[in-house]
């Protein structure tokens, strides 16, 4: 049975299952796309390339009757210096996972090859054509959003988009996720959507399955709202959502948060 509390601002969903977990996600945010959408003719959305994310992704698109050629996609980071036919490229992953099983409207892939300060500047330009009506994100062993680890956070990033360079437990996550072989593998520097700039979507919802992800769910929901712990300022928010499986929620105390 489905548990729902509040911290501070955000609605935070305790599920029996990952199965759960996905499904009530991806009914929400269906719901939410629908619903949108009676009220205009298009909408903006920014998505989260993970697979923590996978399960959520393919509930999401079993819903038949969501308009996609009615959405606009944007997705929030990207490593630099990767191939351009690499898997664990964050454009190919979501390729693979969504853009290409549906029929978006338009799809606006984030360049980790192109030079650094024009992909920023001309993805920003994108993301103040297209203001995200709806973010779908994760939260990393670390507790960053995006690719904003802790020592690269700051609530009141100037920046839109930027480039980062990315802390060994970020990095050793990618290996834990099967996305590397080795931590040698992972490329150290990626380009970010900065946090106030994910905080421009008017519905957050995060989705954070896995063991992995317990002890970064504990500090986002008990510790103090901090860059510490990016995910931490999801609790200053009206309208953000957050949905843990048994595994990540398996520090927090529902009933004392």
């Amino acid at each position: 049975m489905e548990i729902v509390r509040k911290k501070d601002k955000l609605t935070v969903f305790f599920s029996d299952s990952t199965e759960e977990m996905a499904r009530k996600s991806a009914k929400a945010v269906a719901g939410r796309i629908l619903s949108l959408l009676r009220q205009k003719d298009t909408i903006n959305m920014i998505f989260a390339a993970a697979p923590s994310q996978s399960a959520f992704l393919d509930q999401l698109i079993s819903y038949k009757e969501i308009p996609w050629d009615r959405i606009n996609a944007l997705h929030m980071d990207e490593y630099i210096g990767l191939d351009e036919s690499a898997p664990q490229r964050f454009g190919n992953f979501l390729k693979q996972a969504l853009f290409s099983r549906v029929n978006f409207r338009n799809v606006f892939y984030l360049d980790g090859n192109n030079l650094e300060d024009g992909e920023c500047e001309r993805y920003a330009t994108l993301l103040a054509q297209y203001p995200p009506d709806i973010v779908c994100l994760g939260i990393g062993e670390n507790g960053h959003i995006a690719f904003n680890d802790p020592h690269v956070a700051f609530f009141d990033d100037a920046a839109v988009v930027k480039p980062v360079t990315l802390d060994e437990v970020c990095r050793r996550q990618q290996v834990d996720d099967k996305c590397f072989s080795r931590i040698e593998d992972v490329p150290t520097r990626a380009l970010t959507l900065t946090i106030p700039t994910l905080l421009r979507g008017t519905y957050m919802y995060c989705i954070v399955p896995f063991k992995t992800k317990a002890e970064a769910v504990l500090r986002t929901l008990s510790g103090p709202v901090s860059e510490t712990c990016p995910a931490s300022v999801l609790r200053t928010r009206d309208e953000t959502y957050l949905y843990l499986d048994p595994d990540s929620a398996s520090l927090v105390d529902a009933d004392h948060l």
